[in-house]
């Protein structure tokens, strides 16, 4: 099971910053017109500006610049569940989110820490 989210390519992470990003900050790195693209999940902000599928027209722009968390958990692209909050969600999609978290982790840098964020662990 541990392998499960490794990816098949060897990725070099950086070690994980905590720098503080502000909800503004993370809301311009929407993936548009060039700009990065972040997405956050419990509060951390990966960059996952290398993946063209987090760009506008992508299949997951809509989780760029915004903390994904529930959408994430919930395996789902709609708007309305692109929000931060999770605790109160199933069990079994609690899981789904850390599993989440794992592949991200394993994948993308971590940037930093959404400032003020109240949907950490």
């Amino acid at each position: 099971m541990a392998g499960k989210f490794v990816p098949k390519v060897p990725v070099n992470l950086d070690p994980p910053k905590d720098d503080p990003i502000t909800l503004e900050e993370l809301s311009q790195a929407n993936g548009l017109k060039g700009r990065k693209a972040y997405v956050a999940i419990k509060g951390k902000v990966y960059d996952v500006t290398g993946n063209k599928m987090y760009q506008e027209g992508g299949s997951y722009h809509v989780f760029a610049g915004k903390d994904a968390s529930r959408a994430l958990a919930k395996t789902s692209t709609k708007p309305e569940d692109v929000q931060p909050e999770w605790r109160d969600l199933p069990e079994k999609e609690q899981g789904v989110l850390n599993d989440w978290i794992t592949f991200f982790t394993n994948r993308y840098n971590i940037v930093g820490l959404v400032q003020g964020a109240t949907n950490t662990e």
